[in-house]
């Protein structure tokens, strides 16, 4: 990706410009950011998909202004001509090559942090209230209008008589009506309502991680102690003394417990290690289809599932870490990268890593590239 260039699709801006200006500062409203629209998923496509119990969905409806959320799988959809209602389908990218290729025209920011595309379809009047993201995202409008108003309100309070996280006093500051092309990108925290005008109205959005402290250390804390030397060695107190309060946790256990923890943090590259394999780890209903190794003289690409990324000393992949080094590391980020090796490439790796690469293609992580 030329980070570098100008594009339509950031009102002119290079994506090296974006990111300096109004990544996590201020929002941006580009006109026909994608004056040919096409939407990855015609709504039939998308009600059958949201039928399925391995695609997240969800229904909002607003009927009589009783606000009403229900999870997929989702049978049935209200007719288009019914206001009030928006059909919700998570993580398309997984599952539709279409949505995959529109994700990954956003990544000029790190594969770390990009999570999915989220497709909605509304009848008009739909939405799901005024509510804010812990995220930054990109919403293009594909097919149909809808009016967005948006502001960066600090003071939410969340409404508890419903059961979407809408906010009670919204104040908003600015206003857009977006025509299927448009997009507009919002920070964190901005609060923002989305209303369709009309009906056929299809909405993307692109979504960020953005994980709290407490939520990322869980994640590491396990893997960290995956590998830990003294895993097995017991806590002993051969010098304890009798007490006189027993209830007191022994300091000698405390220092035992702290320094638990900081071996396990200290070893190294071990928080590398974990950090690369919890952000590569597939959502929980993603699934992966076994293949055949790959045939002498093809090149390879990275299914759509999958996450790949890679640091000084690894790469990672669905969740497992590997060591890389030399020519087969350069690669290896090539392919992380370019998400697809070309078979001159392939042909270059050792015997050491075209095995793991026909292995990645067995377990259905990796495919055939046709060149």
């Amino acid at each position: 990706m030329q980070i570098d260039h100008p594009t339509p699709m950031l009102a002119g801006l290079s994506p090296a410009q974006f990111m300096r200006k109004h990544w996590q500062k201020k929002p941006l409203l580009v006109r026909q950011a994608f004056a040919d629209a096409t939407p990855p998923a015609a709504l039939k496509e998308l009600a059958a998909l949201a039928a399925r119990d391995d695609v997240e969905s969800r229904l909002v409806t607003a009927f009589d202004g009783n606000w009403k959320l229900r999870h997929g799988p989702i049978a049935r959809l209200p007719a288009m001509s019914k206001p009030g209602w928006t059909l919700l389908v998570q993580g398309l990218d997984q599952h539709l090559a279409e949505a995959r290729a529109l994700l990954d025209l956003f990544r000029f920011a790190p594969d770390a942090r990009l999570d999915d595309l989220m497709l909605s379809v509304a009848s008009d009047g739909g939405g799901v209230g005024p509510h804010f993201d812990s995220y930054d995202v990109f919403l293009i409008q594909l097919t149909g209008r809808r009016r967005w108003r948006i502001a960066p309100q600090k003071d939410a309070v969340l409404r508890d008589d419903v059961p979407l996280k809408i906010i009670a006093n919204f104040k908003p500051e600015q206003e857009f009506v977006l025509e299927a092309g448009d997009m507009l990108y919002l920070p964190p925290g901005w609060a923002h309502d989305g209303i369709a005008v009309g009906a056929g109205c299809m909405t993307a959005s692109v979504g960020f991680r953005a994980s709290t402290a407490e939520a990322l250390a869980a994640e590491l804390l396990p893997r960290l102690l995956d590998d830990v030397d003294d895993a097995g060695k017991l806590y002993a107190d051969p010098r304890q003394e009798a007490v006189t309060q027993p209830a007191q946790v022994p300091a000698a256990l405390l220092d035992f417990a702290r320094r638990a923890v900081e071996a396990a943090v200290q070893r190294p590259r071990a928080l590398e290690r974990a950090l690369g394999e919890a952000l590569t780890e597939p959502k929980a209903k993603v699934w992966f289809e076994p293949g055949d190794v790959l045939p002498p003289g093809q090149g390879a690409r990275l299914d759509r599932r999958s996450r790949m990324l890679y640091d000084a000393a690894h790469v990672f992949l669905n969740g497992e870490s590997f060591r890389a080094g030399g020519s087969d590391a350069t690669l290896m980020r090539r392919l992380a990268d370019g998400r697809e090796l070309i078979a001159a490439d392939v042909a270059r790796l050792s015997p050491g890593a075209r095995e793991l690469l026909d292995q990645w293609a067995e377990d259905g992580w990796v495919q055939p590239l046709c060149e």
